[in-house]
């Protein structure tokens, strides 16, 4: 059987896990075999994606459930449990793991940004991104109709398994092995949320789809200065009123610091 290398940016899980014996594998070396002759849907067992992940549950049936799609129940009568109930509990989980991690790692943030902090990390899209990292979808047990549809590719079911993986571990081995697993993936994509909560044309955005105004759209009314040194001047318009307006060496400049102004005279900010 051929092997492949799978590359990971987990740190050294240390310790004993409360309650059990076992000590948590290294994941610092990086480096790991993984299976490349799956077929579409020949399901990696739970035991394997434990030993994957370094996460040497104690009780393998909370990660196999975990692991369990609604619709795999209702075709195999021999599955007791699906993974919502893991979900609901691994929701209120990470909401904890990430706000403490926001918290501390940011101690000079204000409130309203650590709100937008937390909520950009936990929301369903950014969790099934750190499942797909994971290879995660590989593992889920999923009906016949689910696995014809790429359900193991859908981002809310890939949000959801990292939920509820994330229950089936608190319940395992509790929160400090959440803090383990968890925490070193949110400090992989800390720059990427911190750009993304202050671009000024996402606020801007979502703020006009929340009032259904639809999308801003901006537009160059000027340009000043020699040709080595351009600035452009940007309006942005929702719902066709102009609500800011900026300039900038480039378009892109201009588009931010319109849709800074347009934040400003909203009092979105």
């Amino acid at each position: 059987m051929e092997l492949e290398t799978l590359h990971f940016h987990l740190p050294h899980f240390l310790g004993r896990r409360s309650g059990g014996g076992g000590v948590w594998r290294s994941l610092s070396s990086g480096r790991f075999p993984v299976v490349s002759n799956f077929n579409a849907r020949d399901v990696e067992p739970a035991s394997d994606l434990s030993r994957r992940l370094g996460l040497p549950f104690s009780n393998l049936s909370l990660l196999v459930r975990a692991l369990t799609h609604r619709s795999y129940v209702n075709e195999h009568s021999q599955a007791v449990e699906d993974n919502e109930r893991l979900e609901f509990l691994g929701d209120a989980v990470l909401d904890f793991t990430v706000g403490a991690w926001v918290y501390n790692r940011f101690p000079e943030m204000p409130e309203g940004d650590l709100t937008k902090l937390r909520s950009a990390l936990v929301r369903n899209e950014q969790l099934a991104k750190f499942a797909r990292k994971l290879d995660l979808g590989r593992a889920l047990r999923l009906g016949r109709g689910e696995s014809s549809s790429g359900g193991q590719d859908r981002d809310n079911l890939l949000g959801s398994a990292f939920e509820a993986l994330v229950g089936a571990l608190y319940l395992d081995s509790g929160l400090s092995a959440v803090d383990a697993f968890v925490n070193p993936i949110l400090e992989e994509v800390r720059e990427s949320m911190l750009n993304e909560i202050h671009d000024p044309k996402s606020q801007l955005q979502e703020w006009a789809q929340s009032q259904k105004l639809g999308a801003p759209r901006y537009r160059v009314i000027g340009t000043s200065g020699p040709d080595h040194a351009v600035i452009f001047e940007m309006v942005v318009e929702i719902a066709g009123v102009v609500k800011g307006s900026g300039s900038g060496t480039s378009k892109s400049y201009a588009e931010h610091a319109a849709a800074q102004d347009a934040l400003n005279n909203l009092g979105v900010l």
